[in-house]
């Protein structure tokens, strides 16, 4: 994926609140979540909340791209956007000049986690056009069978072969050096990000987002993995949101609508209590949390920060920062734990992600 040069961000913090910030030329851009960051928990305990994924993209990778923002012009102004808004090129522009104060109909955020989901697959759609506009996708091999085929685009050094693809219902977005081994059913909208491996026989529902270094199998549907995470056996995920650096094993299942088929409660960190959301909605998790194999989650689970989740029966609706099982994880314990996943794909614990979990630990 190419990012503009011209257009970028730096993070700024005070007592109380933390933004990203966009220079551009003569005007800034402050990408604000203070207000919000409580409300997108367990996602904004460990990142900005322009950092979260929805469609293809970070909130904070669409503003990279999007061509009206780069055109535009101001004297010395400062623009201050609630960080949980989520850009279109189509309404760039009026978010920044403050349209969407007066004008509903152009706004789509993020008030509440699992509102992840739900927008997922308008925003599949929206970051399709803005990432392919004007280019050209790599050949689809003969060997597949896809439906739609111009509603296909794959990045150079993908590899796809001997799959069904159906991107009638929705694009289908494969980026660079991803992987779909052969076998794999997929109808879109669907994305599978840069580095990201799909793995044999996997059936994938829309709208669904595989992010970048992820590894996915088994049956998902309406579901996003942010990055670096592996559903790497079979098992159900649906209508669920899971951070990175997860782990779910071998058999993991989530129950996305209750036996009754009535109104699903999630835990609501703002208020500190759980909240009607929908029908339907089944795990969210957050970073580097882990289940052991054959784990069942009740619909509308959530999940802290650094768990380990294991043992009989179903988990709690709402787990805990830090749960090792039934207890509370020794931190140092914790930080290895982290550190040798990481390792797995390449990768260590940084100072800055012990400062992150320290802080929220001694919470």
């Amino acid at each position: 994926m190419v990012y503009r040069r011209d257009f970028c961000f730096h993070i700024f913090k005070d007592w109380a609140n933390t933004f990203l910030i966009c220079n551009l030329d003569t005007m800034k851009i402050i990408l604000d979540d203070s207000f919000c960051k409580e409300q997108l928990y367990p996602f904004t305990a460990t990142r900005h909340a322009a950092d979260i994924r929805v469609g293809i993209l970070t909130i904070r990778e669409k503003w990279l791209l999007i061509e009206s923002v780069n055109s535009i012009r101001r004297d010395e102004k400062i623009v201050k956007i609630p960080a949980n808004i989520i850009p279109t090129q189509a309404n760039a522009d009026q978010i920044i000049n403050g349209n969407y104060l007066e004008d509903k109909s152009i706004l789509k955020s993020i008030q509440h986690p699992w509102n992840i989901f739900q927008l997922n697959d308008w925003a599949l759609r929206m970051d399709f056009e803005l990432i392919t506009s004007g280019r050209k996708s790599v050949v689809v091999s003969s060997t597949n069978k896809t439906i739609s085929p111009e509603n296909i685009f794959i990045e150079e050094g993908a590899k796809v072969d001997y799959c069904i693809i159906n991107a009638s219902a929705g694009p289908v977005y494969i980026g660079k050096g991803a992987e779909i081994m052969e076998g794999c059913m997929i109808r879109g909208p669907f994305a599978l990000c840069d580095g990201a491996t799909l793995k044999m026989g996997s059936r994938i529902y829309g709208a669904t987002t595989i992010g970048p270094g992820c590894v996915a199998a088994g049956e998902i549907k309406n579901s996003v993995m942010f990055a670096n995470s592996n559903k790497g056996h079979d098992g159900y995920l649906g209508d669920s949101v899971i951070g990175e650096w997860c782990n779910l094993g071998g058999g993991t299942t989530n129950s996305n609508i209750k036996n009754t088929a009535g109104p699903v409660k999630v835990w609501d960190n703002k208020t500190k209590g759980y909240i009607v959301m929908g029908l339907k909605c089944g795990l969210i998790m957050g970073d580097y949390s882990r289940a052991a194999i054959n784990t069942s989650f009740n619909t509308g689970t959530m999940v802290g920060v650094c768990c380990n989740i294991f043992g009989e029966g179903f988990p709690p609706k709402l787990v805990n920062d830090f749960t090792w099982g039934k207890e509370r994880y020794i931190f140092d314990k914790a930080l290895q734990d982290v550190d040798n996943w990481k390792k797995l794909k390449g990768a260590n614990i940084s100072i800055g992600e012990k400062e992150i979990l320290k802080e929220l630990y001694n919470q």
